[in-house]
């Protein structure tokens, strides 16, 4: 079988860091990048001995599939054009800035039978499997995502940049519809909300508790998840893990076995798997745009506070 021949555009923090794996992954051989700093574009093909293409035509012509990591207000232009030309996407989260492209670009897949995969790399956390193992009937959930100010991905609120992640694997884990939702958040370096709390309320009677902060002194990136059994605590950044259950009238502690691995490295090792064979990815752009959708609606209730307020 012939190597899938892959690229990516928008090759800034992110997309250095898809080039970097895409070079170290047998099965793709890794051919082009393309940006608009043509600077930048040089740099990072040079460094990996593949083509900085000229423009994304150009581009389009020198791959099979790609990762787009561009700034999010570009992903619907480029994604666009490279569906229409026939390419297999990874488009770094969030998937668009409005949940109408999203799900164009959804269907625009699905009709050319491609590959359109979305990077919510949390998915692909080894901490999640182990979560995933080990749920049954979750009644509460508490997820923590904070970070230092990044001075990059602030054209999007924290709600967009972080929370999504945190929204998504929600989601996937309830599978239940959200019956309500209070938010708030506060602006503090960008124009939008840079801290924000998000309490959602499931059919079911699943309730989930979301913060995050790109204003932190400290990084975290936890999730605690309660069930009628267990309590479940578990660490996305040291990939660590505890489990608590309740035995004899006692509380007991476990330590969760996991096998530590580079998230990312397994995201983009499934895409190419997927658009060599056609497969399913974890998630596709209607697990990404239902996310997106929530995010969105959080993003207006913090707003309508603030116009209440």
């Amino acid at each position: 079988m012939n190597k899938l021949r892959v690229g990516v555009v928008g090759v800034g923090h992110i997309g250095a860091n898809h080039a970097r794996i895409y070079a170290e992954t047998p099965d793709a051989d890794f051919t082009a990048v393309y940006d608009i700093d043509a600077d930048r574009g040089e740099e990072i093909a040079h460094k990996f001995n593949v083509r900085a293409a000229s423009s994304l035509e150009h581009f389009s012509t020198l791959v099979d599939a790609a990762s787009v990591a561009t700034p999010t207000h570009a992903h619907f232009a480029v994604a666009r054009e490279l569906l229409a030309r026939g390419k297999h996407l990874l488009i770094e989260k969030p998937i668009t800035e409005n949940t109408a492209h999203a799900r164009e670009l959804s269907r625009g897949a699905a009709e050319k039978r491609l590959v359109l995969q979305v990077g919510h790399v949390e998915r692909f956390n080894p901490v999640l499997s182990a979560l995933e193992e080990r749920l049954t009937h979750p009644r509460f959930i508490e997820a923590h995502r904070l970070s230092p100010y990044p001075n990059r991905s602030t054209d999007i609120s924290v709600v967009l940049d972080l929370m999504i992640h945190d929204l998504e694997i929600i989601l996937h884990l309830v599978r239940a519809p959200v019956e309500s939702i209070d938010a708030v958040g506060v602006p503090v370096l960008s124009k939008s909300e840079d801290i924000a709390n998000a309490r959602l309320r499931f059919a079911g009677g699943c309730v989930a508790n979301i913060t995050s902060s790109r204003i932190s002194p400290e990084r975290m990136r936890k999730i605690r998840v309660f069930q009628e059994d267990a309590y479940l605590s578990l660490d996305y950044q040291t990939q660590t893990g505890e489990m608590y259950r309740r035995a004899h009238g006692q509380i007991t502690r476990e330590a969760v076995a996991i096998a530590k691995e580079e998230p990312l490295r397994q995201q983009l090792a499934s895409f190419v798997q997927c658009a060599m064979t056609g497969g399913e990815p974890k998630v596709s752009g209607s697990h990404a745009a239902a996310a997106l959708e929530l995010a969105v609606e959080i993003s207006r209730r913090i707003e309508q506070g603030h116009a209440a307020g």
